[in-house]
């Protein structure tokens, strides 16, 4: 007899659709199986051939963290590019290099953490290379185009499993886990929301990972939007997988929750399916999981669903059908389509921000290529290990021939002379150079270690020169002749072991600190570990914390940096100074930078360059905008870190063989006192981004030029019934074939509330022969005019007239026309039946957006404790109205106002003014008049009136201390008003408003 085979369970018959085996898989599963489906490292269920499986794998410009792979330029370069179409192909290109490196490695995962659409409201956001724009509408263009690429076309299987990053309104890294971003409704509709939900409507998107900030007082990990908001748009089994340690946050750092089993609750209530959070251990996660079900904070449905979307995932990616994934046997990693492709992009991110007529470069030239990025290829905590590398004088050698091309580097040429008067010395290392950090790939490069098998530094008679590189900030590295920085492993000892700076926390920066005790001493400080170095027997160490023998050292300079640049260029041709930042140091994740200004040794490069030899090019390399004076240079380009090309594509374009066409997907400010405050997320109120920024920056959003010149003309415009039509032609008027990048901008002529100057809608790149004409043709719905109104809770569409604008910039306006269209009406707010929400306000001063419970809602509270104003026009009291009741909680005062005259006033707490009544007594006074003050109107358009002065209260309530912040009282005072006015409050102390309705 023969055994026989058992049936097919049903989660694996393809014939089935994923959610019948979806379900059917599920049902197999025990509750402590589905608990441990929580953690980022699901475990392998052996009992029914169900492998492992890990949320999460690095691939923003390139697979990252696991060792060799073709690395793109950063993603803020590829939103430079301003092509759909490339950023397509990049995404094809890295998630088919994804399936090739997991076919010989399965730590490698499909799941990929990318791409970032976080908007570049702030230019000293440390994670400003990882974002696309400031601009929604680019933002998510470019998004989609990538989520496209890694997902694939396959209908039913994905290629790779893309999840956006980071939801939501995450600009900042200092205080990120514990900061809360104020983001009024308009601004959250109109712009945060937007890049997210544009690139998820797509349908190419697996899901989302929630940043570490609050919003509005509420961390992302436990917000509502994600409810509210990301799974209604779409019926998608959409996964949300937490960022690293978040859910630990929400106890330890953020105190939101007093247990890890009520804040695992809350996650898991909110929308988070998969945690990660204690490495690859998920026994911590499953044990308050099972704590929260014991407490029943939770139900086994929850967990249900939470794990039904993580295997929807492994279903699209085909892991339960591996002989029907088409992608399957995809093996192209490294390929010459690769590498051609990684130059590409590298050339056409590349923006011209100034020319004279200097470039391109004429031939036979002698250049001069100076700078601490001149012969630098950098990568950031994102990259993969490069296989290929080019630097800007690679490049050059390349193009122009090594003979034509002279290079000095800039850097401090310095030996450290010791109290004894020896000096620091690197002992010889003959494999010094064999090790590339990385090279062997981690799940978490966080934990890579450093080298411990090379001698430490010691000192000695004659000592070693070195490269001293002042990055700003005082912020320093140290390079030893051969190359290698000087760094510190876990034992403390300094040794010149690093092939660059790098890790989570960088181990080869210093600072030099003035002695106290001695005229020309310094104690040379270790960033990464917070200790003086010194000097002992058995080598150079930094010290322990209670040590008191920190070693002074005094600097002797072998050669300044200008002198060398300054002899290179006076010998030149032309000077190409590149300078830029180093993407682990001075502006990173975890660390925001403090200013635009170049770091003060770059500065004295550039100038020593342009002192030797006005013909100077300035090439800026950098993962963020800068201010510099440019008057005075006849060329300035900027590319990001542009990958294993970027040498090879900086000549390419400095030659002409490329005609530059990247565009600037960030404003670029004349100099910091432009910028609003980093925790400023107010994009409207705070007037900022190009879209509301009045001042005039050091170049505009959507800029940069070509060597082409193109003339527009023939605008026509025809309009249906949901949609605008906007046409035109573009002709190369050059000798030159080139790239140029058109820009559709929408603007409202006469807005009754505050709308940008004018908006990116669409944009298209296109290529052109000498001569060559071409029809660009533009498709605008009705809905990209909207706004949202807050006083319908809904975007509308306001009746008006709105100007179309056509050119090759945000400044740079070719052709324009004016449409009217019908639209929605505005109608005053029914406060009589709807009363007001404290948060859909039209304008404030000095407040902050706070939760009104942490479940859910909003309510508004002066910032700091201090004196708040919010205005909400158009007030419609109907027929009148004889009460007026809060909902509040804390201490302070609420007052309110009508157009500016009497006012109201109510003291929800302790601590309130001596009113000589008993708590819960009331006095009501005389009126006294209060103006309004309206402003001229704006050139945007709005109208804009000033929050009322000081007057006194024509009623005051007192009342005793409530119990906490979501302890909500409601007041009530005699109030009367009728027909429409401006409603004006003002919140005096730390109260906390939620509502205000009237009655009567």
């Amino acid at each position: 007899m023969t055994a026989e085979t058992p049936p097919m369970p049903p989660f694996r018959d393809a014939s089935l659709p994923f959610a019948k085996r979806i379900d059917d898989l599920l049902a197999r599963l025990t509750l402590d199986e589905r608990i441990a489906f929580l953690h980022q490292f699901a475990p392998a269920v052996e009992r029914l051939g169900v492998r492992a499986f890990r949320t999460g794998q690095e691939a923003l410009h390139g697979v990252a963290w696991m060792g060799p792979a073709t690395v793109f330029p950063q993603a803020v370069g590829l939103g430079a590019t301003w092509n759909e179409d490339l950023v397509r192909r990049i995404g094809e290109a890295v998630s088919s290099e994804v399936r090739a490196m997991r076919a010989r490695d399965d730590r490698v995962g499909l799941n990929v953490w990318s791409p970032t659409v976080n908007l570049l409201r702030h230019p000293l956001w440390g994670r400003n290379e990882e974002g696309y724009s400031e601009d929604p509408a680019l933002t998510s263009a470019v998004a989609t185009a990538y989520t496209r690429g890694l997902r694939g076309d396959h209908p039913a299987y994905w290629r790779t499993a893309p999840v956006l990053k980071h939801w939501l309104a995450h600009n900042n890294e200092t205080g990120r886990d514990t900061s809360s971003s104020s983001v009024r409704p308009r601004v959250l509709h109109e712009y945060d929301l937007r890049a997210f939900r544009d690139t998820v409507l797509a349908g190419a998107v697996a899901g989302v990972m929630p940043a570490y900030n609050l919003v509005n007082a509420r961390p992302n990990h436990v917000s509502p939007y994600l409810r509210e908001h990301l799974r209604a748009w779409t019926d998608q089994e959409l996964l949300v997988c937490s960022d690293a340690g978040a859910p630990s946050n929400l106890v330890d750092s953020e105190h939101y929750f007093d247990t890890h089993e009520e804040a695992t609750a809350a996650a898991l209530l909110a929308g988070v399916d998969s945690f990660t959070d204690h490495g690859t251990d998920g026994s911590r996660i499953a044990e308050r999981v099972r704590g929260a079900l014991e407490r029943g904070l939770l139900t086994e449905a929850g967990i249900d669903t939470a794990v039904r979307r993580q295997l929807a995932v492994r279903f699209r990616l085909g892991e339960f059908d591996p002989d029907l994934d088409p992608y399957a046997g995809t093996g192209d990693f490294d390929t010459p389509a690769h590498r051609a492709l990684a130059l590409e992009a590298a050339e056409q991110a590349i923006v011209l921000l100034k020319n004279d007529g200097l470039l391109p470069l004429r031939p036979g030239v002698r250049v001069a290529v100076v700078g601490l990025l001149a012969d630098e290829c950098k990568l950031d905590w994102y990259s993969g290990t490069l296989i290929h590398r080019s630097t800007p004088l690679e490049g050059l050698y390349e193009r122009f021939g090594a003979e034509r091309v002279d290079f000095a580097e800039g850097v401090d040429r310095v030996r450290l002379r010791t109290s004894s008067g020896g000096y620091l010395a690197v002992p010889a290392a003959d494999d010094a150079s064999g090790e590339v950090r990385g090279a062997e790939g981690t799940l978490d490069p966080a934990l890579l270690a450093g080298r411990t098998d090379l001698a430490p530094l010691t000192a000695d008679a004659a000592g070693t020169e070195l490269a001293l590189i002042d990055w700003g900030e005082g912020v320093l590295t140290l390079r030893a002749p051969d190359g290698r920085y000087l760094s510190v492993a876990d034992d403390g000892f300094v040794r010149a072991s690093a092939d660059r700076p790098g890790g989570w926390v960088v181990q080869e920066t210093f600072r030099l600190e003035p002695s106290a005790s001695h005229e020309n001493g310094h104690l040379l400080k270790h960033l990464g570990t917070g200790r003086y170095v010194s000097v002992a027997a058995d080598g150079v160490k930094v010290a322990d914390e209670d040590a008191g023998n920190p070693e002074i050292f005094e600097l002797e300079f072998g050669e300044r940096g200008e002198d060398a640049v300054a002899r290179a260029a006076a010998a030149a041709d032309v000077v190409l100074v590149v300078a830029g930042n180093d993407p682990h140091i001075n502006g990173r994740e975890t660390e925001d930078r403090t200013t635009l200004r170049l770091p003060a040794q770059q500065e004295r490069l550039l100038r020593a360059a342009r002192a030797a030899n006005p013909d100077t090019v300035l090439a800026l390399v950098s993962a963020y905008p800068y201010a510099v004076d440019h008057a005075d240079l006849p060329a300035l380009l900027w590319t990001a870190h542009g990958g294993q090309a970027a040498g090879t594509a900086l000549a390419r374009v400095l030659a002409g063989d490329v005609s530059p066409a990247g565009r600037l997907p960030q404003t670029w400010y004349a100099g910091d006192d432009d910028l609003p405050g980093l925790l400023d997320y107010d994009v409207i109120g705070g007037r900022q981004t190009y879209l509301y920024f009045e001042g005039t920056p050091m170049f505009p959003f959507g800029h940069g030029l070509s060597y082409a010149s193109f003339a527009y003309d023939d605008l026509q415009v025809h309009r249906d019934a949901d949609a605008l039509t906007v046409r035109c032609t573009v002709t190369n008027t050059a000798t030159v074939t080139a790239d140029e990048v058109v820009q559709l901008y929408i603007r409202a002529l006469a807005p009754s509330v505050p709308r940008p100057r004018r908006e990116l809608a669409a944009h298209r790149r296109v290529r052109l022969a000498p001569g060559a004409s071409t029809a660009i043709s533009f498709e605008l719905p009705l809905r990209a005019l909207e706004f949202w109104d807050v006083a319908l809770g809904r975007r509308r569409l306001e009746p008006g007239a709105y100007e179309l604008l056509v050119g090759a910039s945000s400044e740079d306006i070719r052709l324009g026309a004016t449409v009217e269209l019908d639209g929605e009406p505005g109608a005053p707010r029914p406060v009589r039946e709807r009363g007001l929400n404290a948060a859909d306000f039209d304008e404030q001063r000095n407040t902050a957006i706070v939760d009104r419970a942490k479940a859910a809602g909003d309510a508004v509270t002066p910032a700091d404790g201090g004196t708040g104003e919010l205005l909400y026009r158009d007030c419609d009291f109907g027929e009148g109205v004889t009460g007026v009741v809060i909902e509040a909680t804390g201490e302070g005062v609420v007052e309110l106002s009508l157009d500016g005259g009497p006012s109201t006033s109510w003291l929800p707490a302790g601590g309130a003014p001596d009113t000589g009544l008993p708590p819960g007594g009331a006095r009501v006074t005389e009126p006294r008049p209060r103006d309004a003050r309206v402003n001229e109107p704006q050139p945007h358009g709005a109208r804009v009136t000033e929050l009322p002065p000081d007057g006194k209260p024509v009623a005051e309530v007192a009342l005793s201390g409530t119990r906490g912040p979501y302890d909500y009282r409601t007041l009530t005072a005699p109030f009367t008003a009728g027909g429409v006015h401006d409603v004006h409050l003002r919140l005096r102390g730390p109260v906390r408003l939620a509502h205000v309705g009237f009655s009567g």
